[in-house]
């Protein structure tokens, strides 16, 4: 099969496209002919080597974490999915950039959904939705999600919306039109955040979810003055000083279940800024290393 790999850690240059063994599906497993594949951030981390000491891989490597497309096999003591069945979901840290790849968690993807926006849900979903379950009941809360325009903090503005909480989302300027089609008042980021909201919500902010990892999670503790109305996916460093709590993401299939229910019901659906070819999967990469991506980049298998 084609697949994209790195054979050794480096910038957007170790990329190639080539031929590779296929992989099969183990015990729990499903196998999908891949039709487009997530580009995240912990993806060009990866590659780069920046984080090899907390999520190490055995090269050569094939990025990637997040994949849509159909099952073509299935593992021992798989239920509930058969081949042919269009599906969602997460494999391994590395893996879903190929014709063929593992999932260890899916569901079935909405129809609604372009395989695009499906393959933009995973990694993207089970973030956003670990951190807003670790804040609790969300209806008639007000919540404000810093770094609201990215691919989790976008997913999990509509999740919070469909909750029934009203949201606060912070961005550029530039993205603020973005935010309010998906239910958020938008409002930047930065020196002034709490008068900002001060003027936006007279009654104060009650959660905080952070997703942007900016070093702003001190001043998001003061908004609300208690780190126990504070998660964050990103910023797990400055978390365990503050004592916020950080939230991971899991290959959960009940996460990525709600998150496909949410789609089929038309209230939540995954934001793609950008989509590539496999053979310009070097200026996915390093498209995602600027950083400022609305929603998610994907890569069209």
């Amino acid at each position: 099969m084609r697949a994209v790999r790195f054979h050794e850690y480096g910038g957007v240059e170790t990329l190639v496209v080539e031929e590779v063994p296929e992989p099969h599906a183990g015990p729990g497993e499903v196998r999908i002919r891949v039709a487009a594949a997530g580009v995240n951030p912990v993806d060009w981390k990866v590659r780069a080597g920046a984080v090899r000491e907390v999520l190490p891989v055995d090269l050569p490597a094939i990025p990637g974490r997040d994949a849509a497309g159909v099952v073509d096999e299935t593992g021992e003591g798989v239920r509930g999915v058969a081949v042919g069945d269009r599906v969602f979901g997460l494999g391994g840290v590395t893996g879903a950039t190929a014709e063929l790849a593992v999932l260890s968690a899916w569901a079935p993807a909405p129809d609604a959904w372009t395989d695009e926006e499906a393959a933009g849900a995973g990694l993207a979903s089970v973030t956003a939705l670990g951190g807003l379950n670790a804040l609790g009941p969300l209806r008639g809360r007000t919540l404000l999600v810093e770094g609201a325009a990215g691919g989790v903090g976008s997913a999990a503005v509509e999740i919070a919306v469909a909750r029934g909480a009203t949201v606060i989302g912070t961005a550029g300027e530039r993205n603020h039109a973005f935010l309010t089609s998906l239910g958020a008042v938008p409002t930047t980021y930065g020196t002034g955040l709490a008068e900002r909201l001060a003027s936006l919500t007279p009654a104060g902010v009650d959660l905080v979810l952070d997703t942007a990892a900016s070093g702003s999670l001190p001043d998001l503790v003061a908004i609300v003055g208690d780190p126990a109305r504070v998660v964050t996916v990103a910023d797990h460093v400055n978390a365990r000083r503050l004592g916020v709590r950080a939230a991971n993401a899991e290959n959960d299939p009940a996460l990525l279940a709600e998150a496909a229910e949410l789609g089929r019901q038309g209230r939540y659906t995954p934001r793609v800024e950008r989509t590539y070819s496999v053979e310009d999967i070097a200026q996915a990469h390093a498209h995602a290393e600027r950083g400022h991506t609305r929603g998610k980049l994907v890569v069209r298998v």
